[in-house]
């Protein structure tokens, strides 16, 4: 699935989502996770992010947390740079078992990098906001969990995504990598996070990318965020 016109994610994604969810057995959580892949993120970087979704999925301690929600959790992941750029690349799969996180990761692992291009946040948090229409069955929570290396430059504003968003019901959680822009994590605190329990984590580069995406997903599947030792500096989550 390609999403290629910005403008109408903001309206239909509203409407959409404000709908209330229907009577079929729902999953704990569904679980958006909007991947960076504009000009910053190099092919190296990039298998960092790609490897390090598949591997949390292959980890205990999330395989355990979602083993825990009852109906477990729908997850789907979208590659984002320019708006028209936009590409699930793993369409929405229920994980409510050791073997479907396996069979899950090797889906990721399966996958190849879609696009280059700006860094247009916004439109991808549409664009993910706009997946939950296309659920097989609803989900008891709807999450949106962005990770990326930089501002926005392109599309839609962030936080004119964002607040559309909370006021549908969804939650957006952020992981900033500080690879190009050490205050990268104040920005995704003013512009990008919001809804209930939302909050942001950090990932001092590429290589702690797979232990920031492992620890934000446990945190998003098991509850309320905890504060945050990055660095050896006390940061603690900020709901919008």
């Amino acid at each position: 699935m390609r999403v290629s016109v910005a403008a109408a994610l903001l309206a239909g994604a509203v409407a959409v989502l404000s709908a209330g969810a229907g009577g079929a057995q729902a999953a704990a959580i569904a679980l958006v996770l909007a991947i960076d892949v504009s000009e910053s993120v190099s092919a190296e970087r990039y298998t960092l992010q790609h490897d390090g979704i598949a591997r949390a999925f292959e980890t205990p301690q999330l395989v355990d947390a979602i083993l825990a929600q009852p109906g477990g959790v729908e997850a789907l992941v979208l590659e984002w740079s320019d708006p028209e750029k936009i590409a699930v690349t793993v369409g929405w799969t229920r994980i409510a078992s050791q073997s479907g996180a396996a069979a899950f990761a090797q889906a990721v692992r399966a996958t190849t990098r879609t696009s280059h291009g700006l860094t247009a946040i916004g439109s991808a948090m549409l664009a993910a906001a706009a997946a939950f229409d296309h659920m097989p069955e609803p989900a008891g929570h709807r999450v949106i969990d962005v990770s990326g290396d930089g501002i926005a430059n392109f599309g839609v504003a962030p936080v004119t995504a964002r607040d559309a968003l909370v006021k549908a019901g969804i939650t957006i959680n952020g992981l900033a990598i500080l690879s190009e822009e050490p205050w990268l994590d104040d920005y995704y605190r003013s512009n990008v996070i919001g809804g209930p329990s939302a909050f942001c984590l950090v990932a001092k580069n590429y290589d702690s990318f797979a232990e920031a995406i492992l620890r934000k997903m446990v945190q998003e599947v098991a509850g309320s965020p905890p504060a945050t030792v990055i660095a050896g500096e006390l940061r603690k989550p900020q709901m919008q």
